[in-house]
């Protein structure tokens, strides 16, 4: 049964930092591209940022120089450093997990709240 299970989320200043984590399972985690997504009340869900499972990294335009994504194939994680957060960024965040080969296949967390307020 695959899992994956967000944390991190947490009510935080403007200017603050938050470092979220996605804990994957009953995947080979390492031959999946992993990725963040958010959804804002009333918005689609966008993709915040994500990372290939060769490492290659991409962002939204809106958190570049902010936010960094990572992965540890060890821990079978994927985590998103979060710097300089702004009330804009306040979204449910979700982790994904794309395997891009043939016959592909995604998986989706169950979200993490982020809030960003004073």
């Amino acid at each position: 049964q695959v899992q994956l299970v967000e944390s991190g989320g947490d009510l935080v200043q403007p200017g603050g930092s938050l470092r979220l984590s996605c804990a994957a399972s009953g995947i080979h985690f390492s031959a999946y591209d992993m990725g963040w997504y958010r959804q804002a009340p009333g918005k689609q869900r966008e993709l915040v940022a994500g990372i290939t499972s060769a490492g290659r990294t991409n962002y939204a335009d809106s958190v570049k120089g902010r936010f960094t994504i990572s992965r540890d194939n060890v821990k079978n994680t994927v985590y998103l450093q979060m710097n300089t957060l702004q009330p804009e960024d306040t979204a449910v965040y979700y982790c994904n997990a794309h395997y891009s080969r043939w016959p592909n296949r995604d998986y989706w967390g169950q979200g993490t709240q982020v809030t960003v307020s004073s």
